[in-house]
């Protein structure tokens, strides 16, 4: 028994012996530990030094970037309610292009546009002409405030003019711009086949060029009878632009028409003292004492006879002149200068004008439906409108009859010799060869070009 109890003395001090080195590594481990924490802690510590030195800089910055943007104002839209009850005092201009037949009148009407705002308009000097004879294609525009009340209004005065009229109360302020024009020369050349209008068209050529050419050789040519297929023409011309656009058709400057194997030529020459106009190549004007035809391109429909039966009368007897066929209301145009020597009733040729051309000549035109704002007495020019196509008197349908007389007597107009103007004097001869040479030229390339190409 008592043997036993030393062995387990000796077991306890065993055991005791072994904790010693175990107590003393756990105090090694523990102090490594706290070195490492002190470590972390003191840079936990030195970085939230740093943080809060640096922050309130960096605030600084950001005040500092700030305070120095740069603010916009923006416009925001008006809410239904603001924009309702406050008037707007913007320019609301709307622009109408004049179509045909339409008026000042029905244009303001149609934009509501006051009624006395449009007269105080009219009154303006300068005004009521542009705006009262608008001319199709024509632009307005207008200003319109509240209620129709106009603000201002602009338009064309001219080609280079255009004006704009700001109402302002009683008064009217007139701003003028000018608009610079162009004129660009043209040329074109064609062989007529079925009509003038139809080759015109094919070499490139506007209506109103077309008309001017056949005004111009409107007093050798009869541009309604005597026009055949192989007849050709040439021609130089001009065309009026503004900041790139076509405005009008201008000028003829030179041109050559051949009809039925004659060719005729006519030049734009000013003379020494300023007169306009067209001349021949032996300087006579091509303008002619009278027109060939006081009409333009209508029909005959009866020729000078001197036995024809009436159409209402049933009677056969002379028919003293030359009936065109037209439109009611087609203008007729006086055949040369003259003095109205009548204008009124005269039996069958129901509403009649008769001019006295002086040295012998008189013209008659007959049927009109309506006369032009000449009287008895007063004087009128070549191409004035007399008169206008009409069924009065004897007539069956709208026609103008014309007649013309040489002394008393009836001569066939479209026969009858005309007499042939002077031409220029010689001291204008020099100066229009040397202007007219080169025109005349340039001519005959054109045409020596056309005729090469076939």
């Amino acid at each position: 028994m008592f043997a036993a109890k030393p062995r387990a003395q000796a077991v306890r001090r065993s055991q005791a012996g072994s904790g010693a080195p175990h107590a003393a590594s756990l105090a090694a481990l523990w102090q490594r530990f706290s070195h490492e924490h002190a470590l972390i802690a003191g840079l936990l510590l030195a970085i939230l030094l740093m943080v809060a030195a640096i922050v309130p800089g960096l605030a600084r910055s950001v005040q500092a970037a700030t305070a120095s943007r740069v603010e916009l104002a923006v416009e925001l839209p008006q809410r239904e309610s603001d924009a309702a009850s406050r008037p707007t005092s913007r320019s609301q201009w709307k622009t109408v292009k004049v179509t045909a037949g339409q008026t000042l009148g029905q244009i303001c009407s149609g934009l509501g546009v006051a009624i006395a705002d449009m007269y105080k308009v009219l009154e303006y000097p300068g005004a009521r002409e542009p705006l009262t004879r608008l001319q199709v294609g024509a632009e307005l525009a207008f200003d319109i405030g509240e209620r129709g009340a106009l603000r201002a209004i602009r338009f064309d005065r001219n080609d280079s003019q255009r004006v704009q009229l700001r109402l302002d109360g009683d008064q009217v302020q007139e701003t003028i711009s000018q608009r610079e024009l162009q004129s660009r020369v043209q040329v074109a050349s064609a062989e007529i086949s079925s009509s003038l209008f139809a080759a015109g068209a094919a070499a490139g050529l506007r209506d109103a060029t077309l008309l001017e050419l056949a005004n111009v050789f409107g007093y050798d040519i009869d541009f309604a009878q005597e026009i055949r297929s192989g007849d050709r023409f040439t021609v130089v011309y001009e065309e009026i632009w503004r900041d790139g656009e076509f405005v009008r058709s201008g000028d003829i400057v030179a041109a050559t028409f051949v009809n039925q194997g004659r060719e005729y030529a006519a030049y734009r020459y000013t003379t020494s003292d300023g007169k306009l106009g067209y001349y021949d190549d032996e300087g006579r004007p091509v303008k002619k004492s009278f027109l060939r035809m006081p009409i333009e391109f209508a029909r005959i429909s009866s020729r000078f006879s001197s036995a024809r039966k009436h159409p209402i009368l049933g009677k056969v007897r002379a028919h003293q002149g030359v009936d065109y066929a037209a439109r009611s209301g087609t203008p007729i145009r006086a055949a040369g200068d003259g003095r109205v020597a009548f204008a009124g009733w005269k039996g069958g040729y129901g509403r009649a004008v008769i001019l006295d051309h002086g040295r012998g000549y008189t013209t008659l035109y007959g049927h009109m439906s309506a006369f032009g704002k000449y009287r008895t007495g007063q004087r009128v020019v070549q191409g004035s409108v007399i008169g206008y196509v009409g069924a009065t008197g004897l007539a069956t349908a709208p026609h103008l009859h014309y007649e013309f007389r040489v002394a008393g007597v009836h001569r066939d107009p479209l026969k009858v010799t005309l007499p042939k103007p002077e031409p220029l004097p010689r001291s204008e001869m020099a100066r229009f060869t040397a202007q007219v040479t080169p025109m005349r030229t340039q001519l005959d390339l054109i045409q020596a070009r056309r005729f090469a190409a076939r």
